[in-house]
């Protein structure tokens, strides 16, 4: 019997696939500066690099018009303390911002500091970010001098402790909000950054995967030189030799989810997060940190709707909450406790929860957009939600099935679909590289920008830092010395590679997720003990040693399912590391361990640091404010910075 291996083998290439197969075949390319991951941070960091004259590479798993979280779009700008509006010292708010434990203080000083001049020059590159056309006039927050769209959702400007005004409707007055979050059209700026990036010459490379960084002698620790990387549709092996590299895939996504159907694809991030950037680095020897946190995943996972749910989250930052009997909730509305939170506090949830038991509410809840003022409820649905990446696809949908925002109610799923739950985690916003002041990391040559460090933030915070390591990657770059390439990193990766098309029978890529995340589900989720991380590693090592040598491919787009599989598997080998690593409970980190069940002990309270040191695991500690004094830090590495974009 012909296996479509066996075709392949024999065609050449299977009768559907539009594209060349080209295994085992080579292409080799030499840059100054090449970034890995094109999503919001890789392409500012690109075009800030491209900016200083120097070659640019970018390679990216899709298609960077679109590719990454932020691809589709974004409807806030946040933590833009600089802006005209602002109410708040941009060096203050940052202060701030990093006084949340585990914060990442030198990203948030960078976003402080940078990302209003960011916002700017996305405006000069073509980006959306005023009511220019006038449509929403008389809206809150509409600044009409500048046509700003202010948040009004944000917190005030004097604390970040709970407000005893929380239950209130329109608890956040005008005059003590912070306005250090813009609203925006964020649907434009994606091809804006590629049109901009094609512009400065920067070699774009869409469909290429990044399967690992080169080492100077192939040696791990040592400076980084280059990558490799796959064509996902040709299967094209890529070698790129660069000066500085600047890494900016993300974190990684999945890792918790069992079945690829059940929900569709259940995560709200991008498919190509699968943890190949810290992957990566770690391999290299990068040291990484806080790769023990996690969260409970609540929205967007596809077996819960609490996206669609109205008043409650960010989006959604004006729908009042109705009963069934058109009863109006108590939900705050017009800003949160805090800045940043999406959600009302949980006092105010369980008063809600107490007046259903008792008769008081009838569910379900419904998002009752007909009582909003109209400029209110067209910025909305219109702006907000259809700036949004996670939820355009909802309001197109429900457009295209005749919902009228004017005369309908939207089903709140809030309540109704029950408060227990499997432990659908993510690891996207907590772990990742560990960075200095440069953004390099702690690898010569090597830098990271946004979810790709450790303490990550939003759209703004990707695109501030991205444009940031752009410009250090390029300084360091035109300093580097010859590249000592080892053929033999090269040859290994290669075999590591192209191992799933060499076989043409085991199990495919959807199988091998599957037992990680069930792995992952079982054994590093809601109840933590060593014993459970001992098994959980266990199983990890026995996937890697019976299941990973059966794994095969029968086209490029499987093997790059395979390889993000294979990162998939490392990333969740560090988690357990780290995890072990840490011998109390936190509450920021959600991280609850039933053997050692203080919480957030004082000798505690610091950063846990991971890397590996010839093939073997090692870890550290920082203190938490390992950064010094943000401001004078900032300053004293950013002295040439102008704040002034100027059109090159």
């Amino acid at each position: 019997m012909t296996t479509w291996h066996d075709y392949l083998k024999e065609e050449g290439q299977p009768p559907s696939w539009p594209y060349p197969i080209r295994f085992d075949q080579e292409q080799e390319i030499d840059t100054d500066v090449l970034v890995i991951g094109g999503g919001i941070a890789g392409c500012w960091a690109a075009i800030s690099a491209a900016r200083q004259g120097l070659r640019v590479a970018l390679v990216e798993k899709g298609d960077t018009v679109r590719s990454g979280s932020g691809g589709p779009g974004c409807d806030h700008w946040c933590n833009a303390p600089a802006n005209p509006l602002s109410r708040v010292d941009p060096d203050e708010w940052a202060q701030h911002m990093a006084s949340r434990p585990y914060s990442n203080g030198i990203g948030i000083q960078i976003q402080c500091r940078e990302d209003y001049d960011t916002l700017l020059e996305m405006e000069q590159m073509g980006g959306k970010i005023r009511d220019t056309g006038n449509e929403y006039v008389g809206a809150e927050g509409r600044d009409d001098a500048t046509k700003f769209m202010i948040s009004p959702r944000y917190g005030t400007i004097h604390s970040y402790l709970p407000d005893p005004r929380v239950g209130e409707p329109n608890f956040n007055p005008p005059e003590t909000r912070n306005n250090v979050v813009i609203r925006v059209w964020g649907s434009t700026f994606k091809p804006a950054l590629k049109k901009e990036c094609r512009r400065l010459g920067v070699k774009i490379f869409d469909r290429v995967m990044g399967t690992s960084l080169l080492t100077e002698n192939g040696i791990q620790g040592a400076r980084v030189v280059g990558a490799t990387g796959v064509n996902t549709r040709t299967g094209e092996f890529m070698i790129f030799k660069s000066k500085a590299t600047i890494i900016s895939t993300a974190g990684a996504g999945s890792l918790w989810f069992m079945c690829m159907e059940l929900g569709g694809y259940t995560n709200m991030h991008s498919r190509a997060i699968s943890g190949d950037g810290t992957v990566m680095a770690w391999r290299a020897g990068a040291e990484l940190t806080k790769m023990e946190a996690s969260a409970v995943t609540m929205i967007a996972t596809g077996y819960r709707h609490k996206w669609y749910s109205g008043a409650g989250d960010a989006s959604y930052e004006n729908v009042p909450l109705v009963d069934a009997k058109g009863r109006r909730l108590p939900y705050p509305i017009q800003g949160w406790v805090d800045a940043g939170a999406m959600v009302p506090a949980p006092g105010v949830e369980d008063k809600i929860r107490q007046a259903i038991m008792k008769g008081e509410y009838e569910l379900p809840f419904y998002g009752d957009f007909p009582s909003m003022p109209e400029v209110e409820r067209r910025a909305t649905w219109n702006l907000m939600l259809g700036e949004e990446s996670t939820t355009r696809i909802i309001i197109d949908t429900f457009n295209k099935g005749g919902f009228d925002i004017n005369r309908d109610l939207l089903q709140s799923y809030k309540f109704i679909e029950g408060q227990s739950r499997p432990q659908w985690r993510d690891a996207g916003y907590g772990g990742g590289v560990l960075v200095d002041w440069n953004l390099k990391t702690s690898l010569d040559g090597l830098y990271a920008a946004g979810t790709q460090m450790f303490a990550p933030e939003d759209h703004s915070y990707a695109a501030a830092t991205g444009r940031y390591a752009g410009r250090k990657a390029a300084a360091y770059a035109r300093e580097a010395g010859d590249l000592k390439i080892s053929c033999d990193q090269i040859e290994k990766e290669k075999a590591r590679v192209y191992a799933p098309v060499k076989r043409s029978n085991g199990i495919e890529w959807k199988e091998l997720h599957a037992g990680i995340g069930r792995v992952m589900q079982y054994y590093v989720s809601e109840f933590k003990t060593e014993s459970l991380f001992n098994i959980g590693m266990e199983a990890l090592e026995r996937i890697e040693q019976e299941a990973v040598p059966r794994l095969f491919a029968l086209d490029p787009h499987k093997l790059t399912r395979s390889l993000e599989d294979l990162s998939m598997l490392e990333y969740s080998k560090i988690i357990i590391h780290a995890s072990m690593a840490r011998k109390a409970s936190s509450v920021p980190l959600n991280f609850q361990r039933i053997d050692f069940p203080a919480v957030d002990p004082p000798e505690w309270n610091k950063f846990i640091t991971i890397k590996q040191e010839n093939g073997k695991v090692k870890t550290g500690e920082l203190p938490p404010d390992f950064w010094g004094d943000m401001k004078n830090q900032y300053e004293a590495h950013n002295r040439d910075y102008t704040g002034v974009y100027k059109a090159g």
